[in-house]
């Protein structure tokens, strides 16, 4: 075991790959000599050079559309999108091309990428780097979504990507990336995708989310647990394939459900999520499903603490919830 940070944990998962497997390549913006702008590819090319670790120029449906191409042809390509703000000139080649492909073609072709991106705010960066769209993937037949929250889980949910036979968006914290280290093996393992994890139990209400807002969740459940009042924390994991069971299975425990992220509030995936709870467990609730997104506003430099919710607000809800 060696204590990680989650940006370390990546690089770790990308370098256990190439070293296992041959046909895994890097390509996108500054990935080579500079280790991408956060570093998360640093010292990759000195080890396996640049036919593998492939700087691209700063055209996203570029990189999106060769990774695709190789990927259909027999390598496992891991894109990097600089952030998740980024990747729409290349959205494009992701739901026309790359999300169809096995489809269309029968089962003839797979598309065995990864497409890495930062997204979320919390770093100070800004309406053209700060915005939590993952809804838009969600939407996609033929795509897994992942988000990891801590160390351990970025590697192994990243190797499991890298081997999975279709295309994965992987969506890395960025705010989470140097905050706290933990314990990862070292080696080969991974974290299935499509599996949930109780991150805190609980039995009064339901907490649910993923990447950076799992710990904004835990915090509130901290201090919720000050109060009397015992919150059990859900972090999805993988928002497509969703989980439902280990969400079901904690709402009916508790009975109460309260989902968090930092995305605009309408239209995000916390619809959905609340949409498949109400679907299957209405009669179990004994408070309504709410919601503690992002305004539906462009992301404020400024007012950046106040646009993201944190755990002052998550708690507001936790006692409104509880005391209905």
């Amino acid at each position: 075991m060696v204590a990680e940070t989650l940006l370390q944990a990546v690089n770790d998962a990308l370098r256990t790959e190439m070293e296992a497997d041959d046909r895994v390549v890097l390509i996108g913006e500054d990935v080579g000599k500079d280790g991408g702008v956060f570093r998360a590819t640093e010292g990759l090319i000195n080890t396996f050079g640049p036919e593998r670790v492939m700087d691209a120029p700063l055209n996203e449906a570029g990189i999106i559309g060769v990774a695709t191409g190789m990927a259909m042809y027999g390598m496992r390509p891991v894109a990097e999108i600089q952030f998740m703000d980024f990747i729409y000139p290349g959205f494009d080649q992701i739901v026309s091309e790359a999300s169809k492909i096995r489809y269309r073609s029968g089962g003839t072709y797979t598309v065995p990428m990864v497409i890495r991106t930062p997204y979320g705010g919390g770093i100070k960066g800004g309406i053209y780097h700060s915005q939590s769209t993952e809804a838009y993937f969600t939407h996609l037949p033929g795509v897994k979504v992942v988000s990891p929250s801590t160390p351990y889980d970025a590697k192994g949910l990243l190797i499991a990507s890298i081997r999975d036979p279709d295309v994965v968006i992987f969506l890395e914290p960025k705010r989470v990336y140097r905050s706290f280290r933990e314990e990862v093996p070292e080696g080969d393992y991974t974290v299935p995708l499509g599996k949930a994890k109780t991150a805190r139990k609980g039995k009064d209400v339901t907490l649910v989310s993923y990447g950076a807002s799992v710990h904004t969740c835990i915090q509130a459940a901290e201090e919720a647990s000050r109060e009397g009042i015992s919150a059990e924390v859900i972090d999805l994991r993988t928002l497509l394939p969703i989980d439902i069971e280990t969400l079901l299975a904690s709402v009916n425990r508790t009975g109460r459900l309260i989902v968090v992220n930092e995305a605009n509030k309408f239209g995000s995936f916390a619809g959905e999520i609340s949409a498949l709870v109400a679907e299957r467990a209405i009669d179990v609730l004994s408070a309504p499903i709410y919601r503690i997104s992002g305004f539906d506003t462009p992301f404020s430099y400024t007012w950046e603490s106040v646009f993201m919710p944190d755990a002052a607000k998550v708690l507001e809800y936790i006692r409104k919830a509880v005391n209905y």
